[in-house]
Formats: C-alpha cells, structure tokens, sequence
C-alpha cells in the first residue's frame, strides 16, 4: 500500500469518525439521551469488568471507536479498490446503510455482555446510530472524492 493510500485512510477515518460521533453527541444533547458512542463503550467495558486506571478508562471507548471506524474504511478502501464501485454518493447511503445494520448488530451484542445494561431506549439509540453511519460513510466519500483533485486511487 502506498503512503498516499494510508495518508487517504487515515484521514477518511478520523473525518468520518469524528463527524459521526459528532452527529451523535448533538444527537444526545438535543434529545437528552445517552447515544455517545464513546462513553457507551466505556460503559459497557466498565459494566463488564474490564478494569483499567482511571486515566486509560477515559480514553478506552474513543480508541476503540476510531479503531473501528479504521476497520469500516479499509473495508471501504478495499471494496472500491478491488472492484468495480466507486466512492460516490450513492455507493456511500448504500456503505452507510450497511455500515449502520452491522453497529446496530454489533451494539446489540454489545450490550448483552454486562449484567447491568445501560439505560437507554434502545430502538432510539439504534435508530440513531444507523443515521450516524450513514454520516460517517458520506465523509469518507467525501475525503475520497477530494483525494481525487490532489492524486488518483
């Protein structure tokens, strides 16, 4: 892989992650709910007894979810690099919409590992989350349409 290609990855990653995270922590302010990703895997991780230091405890939940956000793009990367698709806009509601049904399914698995589950609506945080990725998925099309200008994939 190219250093470009890395440079082009990592940086839908981070837009991309930090745009959806974003949208759900407006999200959660506006509706008053608990749908922060990040706080939420702290949560679960703290709820099943994974114990770390107080200062590792708080960053836990935002490395795994730029991990995972990381795993969603080279999934993206490798799809458009070894098949006919492309990085558009219409190929990033179908990623996102993918994108969204494997959290939802993720999270739900999630939450079944600690005893004490978190309290929130869980159709409502699903439904946010699949909206979530669908942001996610147009920024890292972005970050890739605007890759174009500057070196081809």
């Amino acid at each position: 892989m190219e250093a470009i290609e890395i440079i082009k990855i990592v940086l839908a990653t981070i837009v991309g992650t930090t745009l959806m995270t974003g949208f759900s922590y407006l999200a959660s302010e506006s509706f008053n709910k608990l749908w922060k990703e990040p706080v939420l895997l702290n949560l679960v991780a703290a709820r099943a007894n994974i114990d770390f230091s107080p200062r590792r405890k708080s960053i836990f939940g935002w490395i795994i979810h730029y991990i995972i956000g990381l795993a969603f793009v080279l999934c993206y990367h490798f799809i458009w690099k070894y098949s006919d698709m492309e990085p558009t806009w219409p190929c990033a509601l179908i990623f996102g919409a993918v994108s969204g049904l494997i959290g939802i399914f993720s999270w739900f698995f999630l939450f079944k590992i600690p005893d004490e589950k978190p309290k929130i609506k869980i159709k409502q945080y699903y439904l946010q989350l699949f909206v979530a990725h669908i942001f996610f998925a147009l920024a890292v099309v972005a970050v890739y349409q605007l890759s174009l200008h500057f070196y081809y994939y």
